[in-house]
């Protein structure tokens, strides 16, 4: 049985009060957030604009991937989708306007957007944040932007209403860990390996001890992604985590399948699934 999930989609306020609400109803269904990722503008802009909107019923928050040229924290998987997105025109502004197409046709999942630093740059930082807002987001993910050098898009983001999501690894200082635990925001991205994103048999026995540790030093949920590629995997990682991000395993299904959005939903649901108690 899928875990419902209309209610998240009804949470009203800023972009932080609708990420923190979708973890909160998640914890009242007894259940860690399910939040897909997925490439904008792959494998064309109308297909990527389908699929997001067919996995949204089953999803508790959104990522969604601006593609750029040198996505440094990607995999083969996701680099090659947006690589493909690119040569396709894919654009910031027009994965922007992308968005501002899904909420018009009605979906109301908080969306974090993923976009790298060089892109947002020369975007004009003032003027993403303000955009990224008037287009629907809820929140800025930059993994490529270390969070002692982010204060200025880190503000601009925040101005907007929108959160900005700090990245956190096993192998994290006591002084990362320190910054980003007194910058409140919508969760912590937790990485879950060592390395770029990408389907892997495995993940880290050590990850359920790095989290407690974690949650001494901050009550923002944590959402573990990098490296989650079976339902039984999300299911393992939903047991310790607030949060479990999927991206390059969505990406392989839709890749490998004639109908991309029939294997999308078949697969989000198999992950909606396993983290239901």
């Amino acid at each position: 049985m899928d875990r419902k999930l209309p209610a998240s989609r009804q949470i009203e306020g800023d972009g932080r009060t609708r990420i923190a609400g979708a973890f909160e109803q998640a914890f009242r269904q007894k259940s860690a957030a399910l939040m897909p990722y997925f490439t904008l503008g792959y494998p064309d802009n109308e297909l990527s604009l389908s699929i997001i909107e067919a996995i949204a019923p089953y999803s508790d928050l959104i990522e969604l991937g601006i593609p750029f040229s040198d996505p440094i924290a990607d995999g083969p998987t996701i680099q090659r989708s947006t690589q493909q997105a690119l040569e396709g025109g894919t654009t910031p502004k027009i994965c922007l306007e992308l968005l501002a197409e899904l909420r018009q046709r009605g979906i109301k999942t908080p969306v974090l957007l993923l976009g790298y630093y060089n892109s947002i740059l020369s975007y004009g930082e003032k003027k993403f944040a303000r955009d990224a807002s008037l287009a629907g987001a809820d929140g800025l993910i930059v993994p490529d932007l270390p969070p002692e050098e982010a204060n200025v898009l880190q503000t601009a983001i925040t101005d907007e209403g929108l959160s900005y999501i700090p990245f956190l690894a096993p192998t994290s200082s006591r002084e990362r860990i320190g910054l980003v635990a007194k910058n409140p925001s919508g969760f912590i991205y937790m990485v879950s390996v060592i390395g770029i994103t990408g389907a892997r048999a495995t993940l880290s026995d050590e990850l359920p001890s790095f989290i407690n540790e974690l949650r001494r030093s901050s009550s923002i949920p944590i959402a573990v992604g990098f490296g989650i590629s079976t339902p039984q995997q999300a299911a393992r990682v939903g047991s310790f985590a607030d949060g479990v991000i999927v991206g390059s395993a969505l990406i392989n299904a839709v890749n490998g399948a004639e109908d991309k959005i029939r294997a999308a939903v078949t697969f989000v649901r198999s992950l909606n699934q396993a983290l239901t108690i």
